[in-house]
């Protein structure tokens, strides 16, 4: 596949993902600000369904899958998501936790980091 191709399917994917952000900032908004849920939980549960989401347009619009077995496809998306969610909660708590940098501010960097595992993995190995 030619750079140009891997830098369009990069940029077709950050869309998908902003569609995913506004899905997960707007969660976990939600959890944490309006039902007082733990700032983590309300986090995961943010990334988990933006990652569903995401799985869903990636999969129709930015790599055309014709993958017939779906489960075994999404498994692999929602695997190398679960491992993001990891690092995202990661950076957040040394970025916001140990660094004091506010909460949102540092959620928005974990996202720019774990958008680079994303596409990576999901690049080679599930789509």
């Amino acid at each position: 596949m030619t750079d140009r191709v891997v830098i369009w399917k990069f940029a077709k994917f950050c869309a998908v993902g902003f569609s995913g952000m506004v899905v997960d900032f707007g969660t976990t908004w939600l959890c944490k600000e309006k039902f007082g849920w733990n700032k983590y939980v309300s986090n995961s549960l943010g990334f988990i369904l933006a990652a569903s989401n995401n799985y869903l347009w990636n999969r129709i619009w930015t790599f055309h899958s014709t993958n017939t077995n779906i489960p075994v496809e999404y498994g692999k998306f929602f695997l190398i998501s679960v491992i993001g969610l990891g690092i995202n909660n990661l950076v957040i708590y040394l970025l916001h936790e140990k660094m004091k940098l506010n909460f949102y501010l540092a959620k928005l960097f974990a996202i720019g980091i774990v958008t680079i595992w994303n596409f990576t993995m999901n690049y080679f190995f599930t789509f």
